[in-house]
């Protein structure tokens, strides 16, 4: 169990390359014994952005303050305090505060990077045989 202020938990750059004022705290993470889900906060500063990535994990995101943009590949995509983002494994993204003020939001991962899910062959003829023929 964990029960904790948001500060207490330390504030850390974003080291990764593309990254502009950007600052992440690790709420809750395996370290505190979270099996399935990590939840982090990011810090954006005005002008700045996190890198423009994609994986094959998605994100839930709560914006708490400030105003921002999705960055995707078909545009970005304004949002404010009180929106919720999904943003689907693969997709290529970024936030950027577009605001003048401090951004902040919830991201919420999973842990362990999933398993790629591998397509059922539905054709019947893939193993050279169909209705018992």
């Amino acid at each position: 169990m964990k029960l904790e202020h948001y500060t207490n938990v330390p504030l850390e750059d974003v080291v990764m390359e593309g990254a502009k004022g950007a600052k992440i705290r690790w709420l809750i993470a395996r370290k505190d014994g979270a099996p399935n889900f990590a939840t982090r906060m990011f810090e954006v500063d005005p002008g700045g952005h996190t890198p423009f990535h994609s994986h094959s994990w998605e994100h839930q995101n709560y914006i708490l303050e400030g105003e921002g943009a999705l960055v995707t590949e078909n545009g970005d995509k304004p949002f404010k305090p009180g929106d919720v983002i999904f943003v689907p494994p693969l997709m290529k993204h970024s936030y950027k505060n577009t605001g003048d003020s401090l951004m902040r939001f919830l991201c919420i991962i999973p842990i362990e990077q999933p398993t790629p899910v591998k397509k059922k062959n539905v054709n019947p003829f893939a193993k050279g045989v169909a209705n018992n023929c």
